[in-house]
């Protein structure tokens, strides 16, 4: 058996999913803001016990590998990379807008035949995106987008576009294309990673412990503190 322990903290969703040969077994998930240091760890904790399962069972850790939350990245990393090193167990990347555009998948509309945009909160009217096909393949780069009027106007000339994700609700009043639609159910989750972490794992995909970093795709630009004292 193939028990892989997902992780999803690239968002403020701060999620963990376990699956037995991809398939589901359990999982648990935060949508509060900033949790990922107080609940990544009795997450992963509680899932584990409440299926009876041991760590040395695990046959592999799963991250969502980004773009995303600085912060929420190398919480998640750290975590998972602890555990495999601990395990002795590989560590597999998951991009975390593929994972998005698989949960989409299964969650919305089986006949919707477009393609679809994952957006993830980049502040202010930028997110970071991608565009897959009806297939989940990819047809571009991940990209830092700025939205206006204009935003995605080709693609949307072609194709019917799912736009979902934390940072899809922001841009409804500005992409208005008969092509656009908007849907607000879903974002990143440990849900999404199911099926690709164990496909990996087939694949002896394999991420270097040593070396790994997440995919950050914006340098992280600290700022600076109002706080007299500390500037």
């Amino acid at each position: 058996m193939i028990y892989i322990l997902n992780i999803e903290t690239s968002t403020k969703v701060c999620g963990v999913s376990l699956s037995k040969n991809g398939v589901l077994i359990d999982s648990k998930e935060s949508y509060e803001d900033n949790s990922h240091s107080a609940n990544l760890a009795p997450f992963i904790d509680i899932i584990m016990k409440r299926n009876d399962l041991e760590y040395s069972q695990l046959s592999a850790i799963a991250i969502s590998k980004g773009p995303g939350s600085y912060t929420g990245l190398r919480i998640g990393t750290s975590t998972a990379k602890g555990l495999c090193f601990a395990l002795d167990i590989p560590l597999i990347a998951i991009g975390t807008l593929n994972s998005m555009t698989a949960h989409a998948k299964n969650v919305y509309d089986s006949n919707f035949d477009g393609n679809f945009r994952p957006m993830i909160d980049a502040r202010r009217m930028e997110v970071y995106s991608q565009n897959f096909d009806n297939n989940s393949n990819s047809l571009n780069e991940v990209k830092a987008v700025i939205i206006d009027e204009n935003s995605f106007i080709e693609e949307l000339q072609n194709h019917k576009i799912l736009f979902f994700g934390d940072g899809a609700m922001k841009c409804a009043d500005t992409i208005t294309h008969k092509n656009a639609i908007f849907y607000t159910d879903t974002q990143a989750s440990a849900l999404g990673m199911l099926k690709l972490s164990y496909e990996a794992f087939q694949n002896e995909d394999f991420e270097d412990l040593a070396y790994f970093e997440p995919f950050y795709l914006k340098e992280f630009i600290a700022a600076v503190s109002k706080v007299k004292g500390l500037r």
